[in-house]
């Protein structure tokens, strides 16, 4: 089963530069014949090396949307027997159907988060411009939509659509055992993901600014659009100690930086499903997470402390962190690595997408993990 992988296969990705890659990565192991077709930026040929043996084609595009010719073009040429897009509202969403229609190629639609309520309203004018050029229509005709989590399946149906939904979560590869010297004297606290308002930044500064726990505050990711720098602006002009912006992190070096804090914070107002998060308990840590992550199992599991993403709640969650004990602390991130073992790991998450794309093409025995839209009587 060749299947053309749609997305963004640099850094710049985020989250998915991670996912995507290791679920594609793991669709070999079932059978899958992956192919890679991703727009050119300024990573791509550096980061070209983290997906072999997988075949990646860069394109050149043009304008805000991404507009390409030449991924028509190699679509038209790839013999793929579907089509896997991940995220939307880019010209690659509208390649797909274009090629779906004129191929009879299913198309299986990853939104990655990006029909949630928050992220609707972002830009919401740029998005029902391209709402009206193609996205709603792409969307319509998908031969399935993936969620990633049970908020992001009533997300894709409060949008209207009545397409099967697959419901996979993300994955992580599960590192080895071992800590690190600590980066700081005193206890660190570690933001990873990229620096854009959703990720609920600015409140985290002012929750920085009333928390008296002595703790350090590492903010680790690439810039989205600017925000760092009204981010370290606003730093300064609370007068923040205890806290370091760090730049993006990748490798070894996200490794290393994992290895070596006391726990994690991800205060959003929006997401898919995290991997920064399923990253963090991989390698132990507590963490500090809203209900919009969707993982409310880290919750029940005592794997993490809930908070909302306004100041007052984070400042809360960040002071029982804090008083916790160290082996408190160790138990919580303990919990959020067994249930990572337990429920996220990329084999059977990689099966029942293989399971998905069997049904797409075929029709027949839809997973367990398939959805359908209710109908009235």
């Amino acid at each position: 089963m060749k299947v053309a992988v749609l997305t963004t296969s640099s850094r710049k990705a985020g989250g998915l530069f991670y996912s995507v890659r290791w679920l594609s990565k793991a669709l070999v192991d079932k059978g899958c014949v992956p192919e890679v077709f991703s727009p050119e930026d300024e990573f791509s040929k550096e980061d070209l090396p983290v997906w072999d043996p997988l075949p990646v084609n860069l394109y050149k595009v043009a304008g805000p949307l991404q507009r390409s010719l030449s991924l028509r073009r190699m679509l038209k040429t790839s013999g793929a027997d579907l089509i896997h897009l991940h995220g939307i509202w880019m010209d690659n969403q509208w390649a797909a159907m274009q090629h779906q229609r004129k191929n009879n190629v299913p198309v299986v639609v990853s939104p990655r988060g990006m029909l949630d309520p928050w992220a609707i309203q972002n830009s919401a004018w740029k998005k029902k411009l391209v709402e009206a050029l193609f996205a709603k229509k792409a969307l319509r005709e998908a031969s399935c939509i993936h969620a990633l989590c049970r908020s992001e399946v009533e997300s894709i149906r409060a949008y209207g659509l009545k397409n099967p939904v697959a419901l996979i979560p993300n994955g992580v590869e599960l590192p080895g055992p071992g800590r690190l010297p600590a980066v700081s004297d005193c206890k660190t606290i570690l933001f990873l993901g990229r620096i854009h308002p959703k990720k609920g930044l600015a409140e985290l500064l002012e929750a920085w600014s009333r928390f008296g726990g002595g703790w350090k505050l590492l903010v680790a990711g690439w810039d989205d659009g600017g925000h760092d720098e009204g981010l370290k602006a606003r730093a300064t002009e609370l007068g923040l100690k205890n806290i370091e912006f760090i730049g993006p992190k990748y490798g070894k070096e996200k490794e290393t930086l994992l290895r070596s804090v006391d726990a994690f914070i991800l205060p959003s107002f929006s997401e898919g499903l995290p991997m920064s998060v399923l990253e963090a308990w991989s390698y132990g840590l507590p963490a500090v997470i809203t209900d919009f992550c969707n993982l409310p199992e880290g919750f029940e599991c005592n794997a993490a402390v809930r908070i909302e993403p306004r100041a007052d709640s984070i400042v809360e969650g960040l002071e029982t962190l804090a008083a916790m004990s160290d082996e408190e602390r160790t138990a919580m991130g303990s919990a959020g690595r067994a249930l990572v073992e337990k429920r996220f790991t990329w084999s059977g998450i990689a099966e029942n997408m293989r399971q998905v794309y069997a049904w797409c093409l075929t029709g027949e025995n839809p997973p367990e993990c398939l959805e359908f839209a209710r109908t009235d009587s």
